[in-house]
Order: structure tokens, then C-alpha cells, then sequence
């Protein structure tokens, strides 16, 4: 089993953890309305960018919970599509006992109009892949 959670502020993150559970057969859960961490398989947790750093309703989520012996596969979007709220995750969640087992990241809606239409069509198929192939890792 799998588990999706996201947080998302322009609704970018949420479009990618929508694809990333439809192609797992799960829900995608918004970090807000989660209280505990999932406890089976491959959990993927993903966020939008601020600040160079997660939301933060997901920081908050990982520093509130205990990661040890999870294994992790974390998604995100930014207005410059760098990864570096994931990288901040996998830094944090490594912290505190998680695996990572991969990572992806593409544009996301920054702003009001900076990068409309993003994640693109390609850049959700690629997180559909990046899905069934962490999967297949836990």
C-alpha cells in the first residue's frame, strides 16, 4: 500500500499529487487533515515552494512526526521548478529516520501569473511515471 499527502497553496502540488495517487489507486490526502503519518508502504509527500523551503503545514507535519524506518518518495513544484523545497524535505525527513527512495520536481504556478500551466501535461505524465516506479521500490 501507498500513501499520497501534499501540501499545496495555488493548487500545483495538488494537480501533481492528484496524478501521482490516481496512478497509484489511492487518494491524494492534503497534509492538513492528517493526523498521524501513514503506516504502509511507499509513502509520497509532496509541496510547493516558499521561500526556498516546503509549506509550512508540511514542515510543521515532518517535524511532528517520527519517519524511522519509512521509506519516502517526495514530489514538489516552484515558480523556478529547482526542487529546493524538496531537497529541504528529504533533509528533514533523512533527520528523522525516513529512507528517501527519490525525488521529482517540476514548475509550478508561481505568484498569480508566473508559469500558468504548469505542471504541464508532460510534467504530470512524468510524475505518473516517477510514481509507479517508486512504488515498485517499496
Amino acid at each position: 500500500m501507498v500513501s499520497v499527502l501534499y501540501y499545496s497553496m495555488t493548487g500545483s502540488t495538488k494537480k501533481m499529487a492528484t496524478a501521482i495517487a490516481e496512478e497509484l489507486g489511492v487518494e491524494a490526502l492534503d497534509v492538513k487533515k492528517a493526523a498521524s503519518v501513514p503506516q504502509d508502504g511507499v509513502l509520497f509527500m509532496g509541496s510547493g515552494c516558499y521561500g526556498d523551503k516546503p509549506g509550512d503545514d508540511m514542515a510543521k507535519f515532518i517535524a511532528a512526526h517520527d519517519f524511522a524506518g519509512r521509506k519516502v518518495a517526495l514530489f514538489g513544484t516552484s515558480g523556478a521548478g529547482a526542487g529546493r523545497e524538496v531537497d529541504a524535505m528529504a533533509e528533514a525527513l533523512k533527520n528523522k529516520g525516513a529512507t528517501v527512495l527519490g525525488t521529482y520536481h517540476s514548475k509550478g504556478r508561481a505568484f498569480v501569473l508566473v508559469n500558468i500551466g504548469h505542471p504541464s501535461k508532460d510534467e504530470l505524465d512524468g510524475a505518473r511515471k516517477f510514481a509507479a516506479e517508486m512504488a515498485k521500490l517499496g
